[in-house]
């Protein structure tokens, strides 16, 4: 599985989000507390939906499945002037990215990110992991319990000569 590299310009959204660990995770209960609400957001762009990850400096470095990061729901908006009450802002700096298509049920996402961290990162001659939001692109084509459901899974990195 190869991923295509892009150079994302900065994206506005606009969501919640819980503090969770991997051992600890608050997924599903952010969706639910989302989902009801996205149609307050009143400049969002398309219909796609985006499951973030802001971790914290040195998270991969130092991991352990008890640390805590800030998982997101949101949508991605023109502008963030205008945030409903109870949500918050998030923008992704512009960058580039892996992106990998996970083809699957939602429930078998585990193998797409164990062969993205364990496989193609540590064996990439030209990519680091970066420090900026981990996200996944829920489009069209993502129905999570089917087998031929698709979501796109958004990697931070860097080149190696920018070290």
């Amino acid at each position: 599985m190869q991923p295509r590299i892009e150079n994302l310009p900065e994206k506005k959204l606009i969501g919640q989000h819980l503090c969770m660990s991997f051992l600890n995770n608050r997924t599903k209960e952010l969706w639910q507390n989302f989902m009801p609400r996205r149609d307050e957001i009143k400049n969002n762009i398309g219909t796609d939906r985006y499951s973030a990850e802001v971790y914290p400096p040195q998270f991969f470095t130092n991991y352990d499945p008890a640390n805590e990061f800030e998982k997101w729901a949101a949508i991605e908006v023109t502008d963030i002037t205008n945030i409903p009450v109870g949500m918050k802002s998030l923008i992704f700096p512009k960058g580039l990215y892996a992106v990998f298509v996970h083809k699957g049920p939602a429930s078998e996402g585990a193998k797409t990110y164990s062969y993205i961290f364990t496989s193609w990162l540590p064996q990439s001659s030209e990519y680091l992991l970066d420090n900026r939001p981990h996200f996944a692109v829920m489009g069209e084509r993502y129905k999570p319990n089917e087998a031929e459901s698709k979501e796109e899974i958004w990697i931070p990195v860097k080149l190696k000569t920018n070290e």
